[in-house]
């Protein structure tokens, strides 16, 4: 199960106040502060702060899953572009609109 460490680190990486976890995961404010100071907590406590974070892009690793060191969090790679964009727009900085190239130069 996760631990009070990887609750805390989850949430500052998300930047999640501890109401917006509570009401994710439905639950109480007061559960998810009982579960970040590492006091006794419900595997179901536990177990849908685990998901609310995991849909919000969290990934738990376990102890020695990639590195030593004890259990962690990260956040998963983006499958999206990190900004907008597009596609057809093309900036053009006026000191390159020149082609002051040799022929064949390629490019």
């Amino acid at each position: 199960m996760i631990t009070s460490a990887q609750i805390r680190g989850a949430r500052a990486m998300l930047g999640l106040q501890q109401a917006e976890l509570a009401d994710a995961a439905g639950i109480s404010v007061a559960d998810i502060d009982r579960s970040e100071r590492g006091a006794e907590s419900a595997d179901s406590t536990l177990r849908a702060i685990k998901q609310a974070l995991e849909a919000s892009g969290i990934v738990f690793e376990a102890d020695g899953e990639l590195i030593s060191g004890g259990p962690g969090v990260r956040l998963a790679q983006s499958v999206r572009k990190s900004f907008d964009t597009v596609e057809t727009e093309v900036v053009q900085y006026p000191e390159f609109m020149k082609n002051d190239a040799p022929p064949g130069a390629g490019g």
